[in-house]
This record gives structure tokens, sequence and C-alpha cells, in this order.
């Protein structure tokens, strides 16, 4: 009964739930340049409305600059109830990158269509900004008797690795949650994720007229021996296998290349940016090493070349873990309940910001609004979109699941 209660608020206020995140879409937050603290200005503005104090915590302009991003003001809305439970945090992240060409939709217009809502983040994550709260509103609503509380974390980092996110809250102690659900997708439950090493190599060799090529070192040529034997390291990573369901082994990426000065110039410096995504099971630190291995003895064939290795990301992976059995299994049955068909546990090749969370003991999943895949919400891609009854059903979900928790 009183589950069916919580979804009769959830269902009595979706329009404006709705509108909630509508309004969310409308504020630009991409990243970079990383321009966030007008959002968490106006996602506190849209909580105090709804009686919710939200605290501001800006993290050092110095610090976010030296990040490479501009402003950033995480929040903390913080809803105790009894004392003996558990605090169970809410995080979804409010950055996300910029929209790109091809849309069809004002990728800021939070613009509904035939039961989507199209616009940037609308399913990666502002719409789990909407679950979560009203999530919460509708267990309050109940007046039932509570034990421990909920807290609502909002942060805008995650798109650069979350150290300035859910990393920089935790480490200034201003929360230590017990439990954590963070923003996902409505038809499975994560519990794990991969790991990502990024890095930028700059191979300088020296730039010449090309009508006299034996004047210079051709830093290119160099750059094309690297690639040849980072993609040929990727069928020695095909063979390393998770034994996690929804992640399958490691993999290599140069993601973007640049070098040269003109058609007539003999290139005297490539930089590349590399992307290396890691299985749980593998060490962070060890697979850094074999990368600066790789990449070294690869150029050391190339007379004349200077490399230059640079870290720009070290993620780790969120690893299972035992301590939250209870929000999985809470999250399961009443996903299936709500939604109908079993809702499996998996991994996922993504990384997150939730493997924050997990090295701070904070036992986590990641469970929201959206549809099964990141592909079919075109989440990253033109006319991103989510199905807003994914969104009701998975708010229905989150609710229950506090209050078998918290009640």
């Amino acid at each position: 009964m009183t589950h069916a209660r919580l979804d009769a608020w959830i269902d009595a206020h979706f329009d404006e739930q709705v509108r909630f995140l509508q309004e969310l879409v409308r504020v630009p937050t991409d990243t970079p340049p990383g321009n966030n603290a007008p959002h968490a200005e106006r996602t506190a503005e849209l909580l105090a409305a709804m009686g919710y104090a939200a605290e501001r915590h800006a993290v050092p302009a110095a610090d976010v600059q030296a990040y490479g991003l501009q402003s950033i003001t995480n929040l903390i809305v913080r809803r105790p109830f009894g004392a003996g439970g558990p605090t169970i945090a809410l995080n979804a992240h409010g950055d996300v990158v910029p929209p790109g060409e091809g849309w069809t939709h004002d990728p800021y217009g939070g613009e509904v269509v035939d039961g989507k809502l199209y616009g940037r983040a609308s399913a990666v994550s502002k719409s789990d900004f909407s679950t979560f709260t009203f999530a919460t509103r509708a267990l309050e609503a109940l007046g039932a008797p509570l034990k421990g509380g909920v807290e609502l974390h909002f942060t805008y980092d995650e798109e650069f690795g979350g150290e300035l996110g859910p990393g920089w809250l935790l480490k200034q102690g201003l929360t230590k949650p017990d439990l954590l659900i963070a923003a996902g997708f409505s038809y499975q439950v994560v519990t794990a994720h991969n790991g990502c090493l990024q890095m930028e190599v700059t191979l300088h060799g020296l730039a010449s007229h090309a009508a006299y090529p034996h004047t210079g070192v051709d830093a290119l040529q160099a750059a094309t021996k690297l690639l040849a034997a980072l993609y040929a390291h990727n069928e020695v990573l095909k063979t390393r296998r998770s034994q996690v369901e929804g992640i399958t082994h490691p993999y290599l990426n140069v993601g973007r290349i640049e070098g040269g000065s003109n058609t007539n110039v003999v290139p005297g410096k490539v930089v590349l940016k590399l992307d290396r995504r890691m299985i749980p099971e593998e060490d962070v630190h060890a697979v850094e090493a074999e990368v600066r291995a790789l990449i070294a003895q690869a150029v050391a064939g190339c007379p004349g070349i200077r490399l230059e290795i640079k870290r720009l990301l070290l993620a780790d992976s969120l690893k299972p873990q035992g301590g939250n059995q209870g929000l999985v299994e809470a999250l399961q049955r009443h996903g299936q309940a709500v939604f109908g068909e079993p809702i499996p546990t998996s991994g996922t090749p993504l990384y997150t910001d939730v493997r924050l969370y997990g090295a701070a003991g904070v036992p986590a999943v990641i469970y929201g609004a959206g549809p099964r895949t990141v592909l079919e919400s075109n989440a990253k891609r033109a006319d991103e979109h989510l199905v807003l009854e994914d969104l009701r059903r998975a708010t229905k979900v989150v609710a229950r699941t506090l209050f078998d928790l918290l009640g």
C-alpha cells in the first residue's frame, strides 16, 4: 500500500517534474568551456521553490582554472530523518559535452515531442536531478516515520573526471554517506565500470622546408610508427577478458592528432591524445607504466625525435562491491515491479565519478532514468532525448527503494 501511495504522488506531480527538467536543460553546461556555476545557481533557485535549501559549495577559482574549466559550484541538499538509519546519497552531474552539429531540436529547448524530452543532458544526467529530487519529495510526502537521511549531490565535473565534483566534496569532508545511488539508466543496475587513462604524447622533431627534407626531422613519420604500435597493442588487449558481465576487454584509442604547420613544411611537432580503457581487474599504475614503455619503445628507433608524455587523467575502475547488496536487491525488486521485466546487474565499459565514492568506502550502484543503452538516448550526439515514461517509472523505483531502506 505504501508503494502505491508513492507511485500516486509521483503521478500527480509528474507534470511539475517535467517542467523542472526542462528548466535544467535550458541552462547550458557545455564542458568545455565548463562555466557551470550559473546552472548550479538556477538549480538551487528551483529547489528553494520546493522548500529544499541547497548548500552551494564553490570550488576555488584557481583550482577550477588549473583544471581547464571556468567555474564549478557543487550542491548538497540534506534531508535528515530519524536516528538509526543510513544516509543515502543520490548523485547526478550537470556538466555535459557541447551539443555539436546535426540537431533537429533546440539542444537547450527542453522540447517535448511524442513523449520524449529533447535537449543536451536530458538523458545524461540532468534527468536524474529530477528523478532523485522528486523521489525524495514523494518519500517525504508520505509522512511515514523514517530513519537515516537522504542527500542530493548535484555536481559539475564528471566530463573531466569528477575530481572537482564528488571528489572535491569527499576530500573536503563535506559528506560521507553510507550508500550511494548515482545517475544511470532504467533497465539495469550497474555495479562496476571501467577505468580510464588519458595521455597527451608530443613528438618533437625539427621543421624544415619540404624541398630540403634532409635538413629536418619528421615528427609525423615517427608518429605513424607510434600509431602502428599502439593499434597493434589492441590485439594483445583483446586477450585480457574481464569476468564482469557487460565488460569485455581493455582498449586503446587515439582520439586526437595535431601536427605540422603547412603543406610545404616537414612537420616538426605532432601531438597525440590517447584513451586507454581499463577493466576492473587491471591495476591502473601498471597499465600506465605499460603504455609509457610501449610509447618509448616505438619512438626509440626514430633518430632526432624527442618524446614528451603528459598524463591527462587516471581514473580507477569501480570494482564489484559487497556492501551494496541491499541497494541492488531493492532496485531490482522494484524495477521489475514497475517496469514489468527483470532488471539485471552488470558492469559498463564507461568510466564515471562513482569510482570516487567507492574509493572513499561508500557502497554504490548506478541507476536512474533512461533507456537500455547510451546509444538509444543519443547521449553525446545530436537530438539527445529522454522517454518521459522512463523518467516517471525510474522515479517510482528510486522512491520505493529509499522507503525500503529508510522505513
